[in-house]
């Protein structure tokens, strides 16, 4: 009877305890750049995980709200959540500004409340041609969240087939606006070639400005990100470029395809090892091998175990078992 009552009260405990959400910006601090790594208040690399909301229009929007963000925090476990704003499809930011402005604001004041970090996602494949939009959108941004260490700003998602030039001048640009207003907060550069070619912006990084850091990509079992892909990268922080996994998927590049254990397993313990931030796409119920959710998952949170995909159930169990 003892033992059995030891055994109820141990669990009970646990229950409790696991149910305490940590604050992570109090244990962290703000965030910086020094030496080619993030670190934080206490010169100590933080590594943050978490997950990236899906684009915030089609099936993705309806998990903008602040039942998921707990959730995730609660259950997930997740120190990071990235805001993967849609820009030039049909009801994104260039249609429907305010809308958009509105749908990720609340979500963004949703992961400050709770204590997590949050990465602002200018979601667009051509920020270039979209550069007026760009730095409007991102003073607003500068304004409202300047002071909050939680903000990480995310200026452009993917540049496709662009040069680093044009990648880096378009930077430069939007740095600058959000430098007027926010003197600190990490601001993260993309990359050409859907984030990958981090080792072509390694030998030419953005200089005259503080705390910033690069974008890298990779989709795990996709068959042309694997090794190759891992050698850039790898060649990137050598060179001490501060990379930032804005976005991985454990399935292919396209979001489908398969999902090989093995191979995510490979990258998960290569960005252990380089110590790495990353957020995992995505939280949507689209039928997709990335997407974390099956068709039909609440829009509240509160998802039971069944509800979860097998690459929702594979990052839940890496988030829980790896923030500590």
């Amino acid at each position: 009877m003892r033992k059995f009552l030891f055994l109820s009260v141990c669990v009970l405990f646990y229950n409790i305890s696991f149910a305490q959400n940590i604050n992570w910006v109090n244990r962290n601090g703000a965030l910086k750049v020094v030496g080619g790594k993030i670190l934080n208040s206490k010169n100590i690399e933080p590594q943050l995980r978490g997950v990236s909301l899906s684009w915030s229009i089609w099936q993705g929007k309806k998990y903008y709200n602040e039942d998921v963000v707990n959730w995730l925090q609660s259950d997930f476990n997740i120190n990071l959540l990235r805001v993967s704003m849609a820009v030039q499809p049909d009801g994104g930011y260039l249609q429907n500004p305010a809308e958009q402005e509105e749908l990720i604001t609340k979500t963004i004041d949703a992961a400050i409340k709770n204590g997590l970090y949050v990465l602002i996602d200018w979601h667009d494949h051509n920020a270039h041609q979209h550069l007026a939009q760009s730095k409007e959108f991102f003073i607003k941004m500068a304004k409202r969240y300047t002071g909050k260490p939680n903000v990480i700003y995310e200026i452009f998602n993917e540049p496709e087939k662009i040069e680093w030039q044009t990648v880096k001048d378009y930077a430069i640009a939007v740095i600058q606006e959000i430098r007027k207003y926010d003197s600190k907060n990490i601001i993260v550069v993309g990359s050409p070639h859907w984030d990958q070619d981090v080792d072509v912006a390694a030998k030419d990084p953005i200089k005259g400005f503080n705390n910033i850091a690069y974008s890298f990509h990779f989709y795990a079992s996709e068959p042309s990100h694997q090794d190759v892909l891992m050698q850039k990268a790898d060649m990137a922080v050598t060179l001490k470029l501060p990379l930032f996994v804005t976005e991985w998927g454990v399935g292919e590049a396209s979001g489908d395809g398969k999902f090989i254990v093995a191979n995510a397993d490979k990258w998960v313990a290569w960005m252990e090892k380089n110590k790495l931030s990353s957020a995992n796409w995505n939280i949507t119920d689209k039928n997709e091998t990335t997407a974390l959710l099956k068709p039909g998952a609440s829009v509240e949170g509160k998802w039971k175990l069944d509800m979860l995909t097998p690459a929702g159930l594979y990052i839940r169990t890496q988030l829980k078992k790896l923030n500590k």
